[in-house]
């Protein structure tokens, strides 16, 4: 009779990659919280797993000090483009896309469109003209 090994599943459980996720979003909100000046703590919310919208949650306050709409994944690989994506289609008002994203054991890495990191680095006080 042959014998059958089994192989475990790399995968991991749904409620640890909800965990995952609500630990980097909690991370983003914490930071936040802390390092906006004149903010308090419910300027700055993590929205629950599965509720549409951004993953982060900012009042018109937070808003105005941190103008990004954040979205945030925590996994082993990512679709980059997909992440900025969702961020662009929950966009708030007078907001830009970034996506948070922190791969197993690695530290988190922002993801913006290029055109807005270089309007932050290059020319930061520089305002758009509408044209």
């Amino acid at each position: 009779m042959p014998t059958t090994t089994t192989r475990s599943s790399s995968r991991i459980s749904v409620a640890s990659a909800k965990a995952k996720g609500r630990k980097l979003q909690q991370w983003v909100r914490n930071y936040l919280q802390q390092h906006l000046k004149g903010v308090e703590d419910d300027d700055i919310t993590s929205t629950p797993g599965g509720v549409n919208g951004p993953d982060i949650g900012l009042s018109p306050l937070a808003r105005r000090l941190f103008p990004w709409t954040v979205e945030c994944k925590a996994r082993s690989s990512f679709a980059v483009y997909a992440a900025l994506e969702q961020a662009e289609t929950n966009m708030m008002k007078a907001t830009k896309p970034v996506a948070i994203l922190k791969g197993d054991r690695k530290r988190p890495l922002a993801l913006m469109y290029a055109d807005d990191f270089m309007e932050l680095t290059v020319c930061p006080t520089k305002k758009k003209t509408k044209k």
